[in-house]
């Protein structure tokens, strides 16, 4: 790749590698290149401005610009040079950024060694790779772009990409790159990377290097000398990724305005830090609407919102509304069965677990069983199409470490389907698809696991991991294989049979497409146990089919990973019915899109 003509000479590269990037370095560079400066850079990204600092003659200027941030914007000042100048112009108002701004110099960029498949990496060219994009924004907590208000690129203004599954097309990661020579004739021959993001239900290895990869090399291919990116101080993850791709730190800053979103950011963080996402995702909801939050339990998701007169206590999504009947109705499995039986829903039949001669004639009648306790969650002790007696018998073992009764009930095949009803309306459906691993020909089914394990973990702030134990072991010999055998390269291996979120199950959002008939069926099981919160289980063909059964009612629903649907929202609007927000949804405070880290 040639590099441009006007770029540093290798020599004075090492030179620039430890200058903090100024204003009055760059009208230097721009002077004894007889080029015309452009003045102060401000790019409007569809989620809001990026201010390039050092395009700014004073702190003033810059700090009076950032303080025209719009209500649902999100800007961001990178190339602060002095930021405590600009701080000093409104202290109240903004903060700095805590993110190492790191850079790529491209003579130090080694390309891959492997290639990357499963997916292909292409520019955005239409209205549903925005919807798509913006999807993805969401699952990750991140602001959404508004193509219409993005800088045109012929006027230096961002290119975004995006990775599509090769089988599927389904959108799986993107990430929006900056040409600083065409920006702002940039002297330097600069570039920087924003907004990576990867679908965290995504098994496709490797999504985030590649897009950081492309953008490398896409801007090595117009003759550009370095990449920059700003990253949270405490993101390892992908900080890990920047190292091992050669990125350094760069000695600048990043300059923001206050608002109730980042304030953990200057802050610091509060007793809500050590909450779970399925509280932290209630708690943030109640922040944003101005309710107070006492937290009680950080580590059991106990917290206490209070709003004028009306105080309710919560654990994650189960809350005082839902009464102590209620919620033992959900948690023995028996109860639920008998009281969706008294209400005409279909349901798999069911029994207690007996001698292994009673057993073994349950299992003979239908086929295949399904063994779990009476009173487990997350997918705790459950099995499924066993089908043999000495399957039962030892399935049952294992449900007794959880509940000395377990049932048994006829196994049916089907799509596993969560409908989220809150105040007796369906907020939210999703079909949980088992965990997987795709090969790639060279790792051992143990290490593909042990890979997407980490990545699942990371995408879930630790609550979704997939268990090498008996019970995937037996998923896997059923299919033939074993830990150490080697899967060919793109051939997909469910290596678990049951979808639960916390053994590394994904979510497909299908609440567009639900059949009215599912609908009710969830509504009318949430009225006969009288909860006004409440998930329900059902397998289903397709979400879109009236074909079901319910196979399970959980009293505390996770509320998080149901984007774009908005349970959280529907959730405090059923606590505090006052507090309802009378602006868009798209006006209010949320995290800005810089901030994630690559999957």
């Amino acid at each position: 790749m040639k590099p441009h003509s006007n770029l540093p000479h290798p020599h004075n590269q090492r030179l620039l590698r430890g200058q903090t990037p100024t204003y009055e370095r760059l009208q230097a560079r721009l002077a004894g290149d007889h080029t015309e400066s452009l003045g102060p850079l401000i790019l409007q990204c569809g989620w809001g401005r990026l201010l390039i600092g050092h395009t700014f003659s004073s702190p003033d200027k810059l700090a009076a610009e950032l303080l025209n941030e719009q209500p649902g914007e999100r800007d961001i000042a990178l190339y602060v040079a002095a930021p405590q100048q600009v701080l000093a112009h409104a202290p109240q108002q903004l903060f700095l950024d805590p993110s190492d701004a790191l850079r790529l110099w491209f003579t130090d960029y080694r390309p891959a060694r492997r290639p990357f498949r499963g997916f292909r990496i292409r520019r955005v060219h239409s209205d549903d790779d925005w919807a798509a994009i913006n999807r993805l924004y969401l699952s990750r907590g991140m602001l959404p772009v508004d193509p219409s208000k993005v800088t045109p690129r012929h006027q230096g203004g961002p290119a975004y990409w995006l990775a599509e599954d090769a089988e599927t097309g389904t959108v799986i990661g993107t990430v929006m790159g900056i040409n600083h020579a065409k920006a702002f004739r940039d002297p330097e021959g600069g570039s920087s990377l924003w907004c990576l993001a990867v679908d965290p239900q995504s098994s496709r290895p490797g999504v985030g290097e590649a897009l950081v990869r492309h953008l490398i090399e896409h801007f090595m291919s117009r003759g550009l000398a370095y990449l920059d990116l700003s990253v949270l101080h405490g993101n390892q993850q992908a900080k890990s990724l920047y190292r091992k791709l050669r990125f350094r730190e760069l000695p600048t800053f990043a300059v923001k305005c206050k608002n109730g979103i980042n304030q953990s950011l200057f802050l610091g963080p509060g007793p809500e830090q050590g909450l779970n996402p399925y509280a932290r995702i209630i708690v943030d909801e109640a922040h944003r609407r101005g309710i107070e939050v006492q937290v009680q339990d950080a580590d059991a998701g106990l917290f206490t919102l209070t709003q004028g007169g009306r105080r309710i206590r919560c654990r994650e999504s189960l809350c005082d509304l839902t009464s102590a009947v209620s919620m033992s109705l959900c948690q023995d499995k028996t109860l639920t069965h008998r009281a969706l039986d008294r209400a005409g829903l279909r349901q798999p039949q069911q029994r207690l677990a007996g001698s292994a001669e009673e057993n073994a004639a349950f299992l003979e009648e239908h086929g295949a069983l399904v063994v779990k306790p009476v009173d487990g969650e997350q997918g705790q002790g459950v099995a499924v199409d066993l089908r043999t007696p000495e399957e039962v018998e030892n399935a049952i073992a294992q449900a007794k470490q959880f509940d000395t009764r377990v049932i048994l009930e006829s196994y049916h095949a089907g799509q596993d389907l969560r409908i989220v009803v809150i105040g007796y309306e369906v907020v939210a459906a999703a079909i949980r698809r088992p965990a997987e691993v795709i090969g790639d020909g060279r790792h051992s089914i143990r290490k593909l696991i042990e890979a997407q394990s980490r990545r699942r973990q990371a995408a879930t702030g630790g609550e979704s991991r997939i268990p090498l134990d008996g019970e995937t072991e037996r998923t896997l010999a059923a299919a033939g294989f074993g830990y150490d055998d080697v899967l060919p390269s793109g051939q997909r291996l469910a290596v678990r049979r049951t979808a639960n979120l916390h053994t590394g199950g994904i979510l497909e959002d299908v609440t567009e497409r639900l059949h009215p008939t599912l609908a009710d069926a969830a509504i009318r099981a949430a009225r006969a146990l009288e909860i006004p919160v409440t998930g329900l289980d059902l397998l289903v063909t397709e979400a879109d089919q009236p074909d079901y059964v319910i196979i399970e009612a959980n009293e505390r629903p996770g509320l998080a990973n149901h984007e774009p649907q908005p349970t959280a929202e529907r959730f405090v609007d059923l606590l505090f019915p006052l507090s309802r927000e009378l602006l868009h949804r798209d006006n209010r405070d949320q995290p800005h899109p810089n901030e994630e880290a690559p999957a």
